[in-house]
């Protein structure tokens, strides 16, 4: 735990998935045909948390889902890319537009197509009910479900761990 400790108090960005990690993964739909998703407020909270602590956020998804425009409008997160298919480039990217290297950045997915860019930061994540391929390469396995406050249980950590580490300067 020290080293995951060690690891999260360098993060300056947090980037996550959204399907299975600010979602139950499941999708829920309107008489009509409209598609619905379920979010975690507990998360909605955390990102303000790291917000407050001058972390920033991001969503990186393959998905194309006005649901999760949405959320991230209301959280005011601006880092949001949806419809990726290629999540280590985009990262790639964003590493690159804000000039950060990979040990600030912690991404949290939960599926195959998370796994390059799980693989390519300092601090990987996966909720509890993650694959078990994202469960074998993260750093961190959440103890809370996908859609059931994991963003926020990492996004804990990482502000008691950079308190813990401003606390040794």
């Amino acid at each position: 735990m020290d080293l995951i400790r060690e690891k999260a108090g360098k993060i300056k960005l947090v980037l996550t998935d959204s399907d299975g990690v600010l979602t139950d993964n499941g999708v829920y739909y309107s008489a009509n045909g409209e598609e619905m998703k379920r979010f975690s407020i507990r998360d909605g909270m955390g990102v303000e948390r790291l917000r407050n602590h001058r972390i920033e956020t991001g969503i990186v998804t393959g998905e194309t889902s006005p649901s999760v425009a949405k959320r991230a409008e209301k959280l005011r997160i601006t880092e949001l890319h949806l419809g990726v298919k290629d999540k280590a480039t985009k990262l790639q990217e964003i590493m690159l537009r804000k000039h950060l290297r990979a040990e600030e950045i912690a991404f949290i997915g939960d599926d195959t197509n998370d796994l390059e860019a799980l693989q390519r930061v300092g601090l990987s994540a996966c909720p509890a009910d993650a694959t078990i391929f994202a469960k074998q390469i993260c750093d961190y396995i959440c103890a809370t479900n996908g859609g059931h406050g994991c963003f926020r249980e990492l996004a804990e950590l990482i502000i008691a761990s950079k308190q813990t580490v401003n606390d040794k300067l």
